[in-house]
């Protein structure tokens, strides 16, 4: 696939420490995190040649986890604020 994978720390700059934060002292997200970094690689590496129905669940699931990521980091700012 032409498409160049960023890792959730790239794509959520300016929230980089609560990611580190949260990665080493929540196991809810730290499964989550590692499920989607699982699943966009997985994407990455194999989506030009999965069928079009399988890459689009991939796709589907990675951005699910990706909401309920980027809901965990919105939580944990609004408590340190």
């Amino acid at each position: 696939m032409s498409a160049i994978h960023l890792d959730l720390a790239h794509e959520f700059s300016e929230m980089k420490d609560a990611i580190h934060v949260l990665k080493t002292s929540d196991n809810h997200f730290r499964r989550l995190f590692d499920e989607y970094e699982s699943v966009a690689k997985e994407l990455h590496r194999d989506g030009a040649v999965m069928g079009d129905a399988q890459a689009e669940e991939f796709k589907k699931r990675r951005l699910d986890l990706k909401d309920q990521l980027y809901k965990s980091l919105c939580e944990y700012a609004a408590r340190k604020s």
